[in-house]
Order: structure tokens, then sequence, then C-alpha cells
């Protein structure tokens, strides 16, 4: 019977908006919520980001979920709507859950 086997990359990502531990607990926790994704490792000093995931997992996931947190790729424009969801990404990681977080995470804002 064959096996699958199960192949792990890893990527690094640089990426605009990192300020604090703050952000790199909000960026941590959603990117560890993407199925597949195993491990997950933020840096507030450099900007970057590495993730180890399974095959099944694009880099297109992960930046996406990542533009969608407030923190774009360092090379994508960084505009003030951005900024601001890395605020308010940033203080979801500092404080914790609350209701009123994920309804601006959810593009109200």
């Amino acid at each position: 019977m064959p096996t699958e086997l199960n192949i792990m990359v890893t990527e690094s990502i640089t990426i605009a908006n990192l300020k604090c531990q703050g952000c790199e607990n909000s960026i941590t926790k959603e990117l560890l919520s993407i199925p597949g994704v195993e491990n997950v490792s933020v840096n507030h000093e450099s900007d970057s980001v590495t993730v180890m995931h399974d095959a099944q997992v694009l880099r297109d996931m992960l930046t996406s979920r990542l533009y969608k947190l407030g923190y774009p790729e360092a090379t994508e424009k960084n505009g003030l709507l951005l900024q601001l969801k890395s605020y308010a990404s940033c203080m979801i990681g500092r404080l914790g859950w609350h209701p009123v977080f994920s309804i601006i995470r959810g593009g109200l804002l």
C-alpha cells in the first residue's frame, strides 16, 4: 500500500507594519489557524515571518491572510488602511480576543 509523503516547506516573508509582541501574537494565532501550517515564527525586530507548512499551503494563502491583518509584504503598497488594520491586530494580540476586535478584523475598518 503506497504511503503519501508529507513534504514540509519553510517560507520566509518580510512584512510591513510589524511593531511589537502584540503583532507577533496576532500573526502567529492567525497563521496557525490555516490547515497545514505547523509552525510560525515572527520577529518584529527583523520584520519577518517564517512559516513551516505542508505542500498544500500556498504562499499566496499566507500573504493574503497577513494582508487582511494589516501586514502586507514589504514589497506591497502600505496604505493608511493597512496601517490602521495592523494597529487593530496589534491591540488584539496584546489584549486577547474581544468581540469588537473581531468586527474590526472582519472588514468593517
